[in-house]
């Protein structure tokens, strides 16, 4: 069987904390799918499209790493891409405590799919997707906790 991955998350906008938790867990895995989810609670900085093809365009030559857009349960999601582990990164206690409810309630809604935790290297603690769009939205410079595509883009922009 194959060891699918899904990595869900709004990745609005994918950081370079999100890049290291996935080339960590490449050997894990024979495929890796980054999974954009629609939070009808979260109101997006950057369009779907945007994201997506951000994802696209840092991956583009790895083979073992698709992005797709999905909406509803993260479970669903792991269904239609075969996905049997879910991927979540963790920088804190407190994430831990908050991931670990989530992974027990999918488990409880598919017990084939397991949650695997990984947790990020100390340089990255403080890069999250709300702290880097709260500097971009108040006009400070966010570009070393960005990938370089999608620092381009928005220097570009700006």
């Amino acid at each position: 069987m194959q060891r699918i991955c899904l990595f869900p998350g709004t990745f609005d906008p994918i950081t370079i904390g999100h890049l290291d938790i996935i080339s960590r867990s490449l050997p894990l895995f024979d495929k890796l799918v980054i999974g954009i989810g629609r939070n009808v609670n979260k109101e997006p900085m950057f369009s779907e499209e945007k994201r997506l093809a951000w994802v696209r365009e840092i991956y583009k030559g790895n083979p073992k790493i698709e992005a797709v857009v999905y909406e509803g349960l993260t479970i669903r999601c792991c269904q239609q891409v075969g996905a049997n582990f879910i991927l979540r990164g963790i920088r804190y206690v407190n994430d831990f405590e908050y991931e670990k409810a989530i992974a027990d309630m999918n488990r409880s809604l598919d017990k084939n799919i397991e949650t695997v935790f990984l947790t990020c290297l100390p340089q990255y603690t403080s890069v999250a997707s709300t702290l880097v769009r709260d500097v971009l939205r108040n006009g400070g410079d966010a570009m070393q906790f960005l990938p370089e595509v999608v620092a381009r883009s928005l220097k570009v922009k700006g």
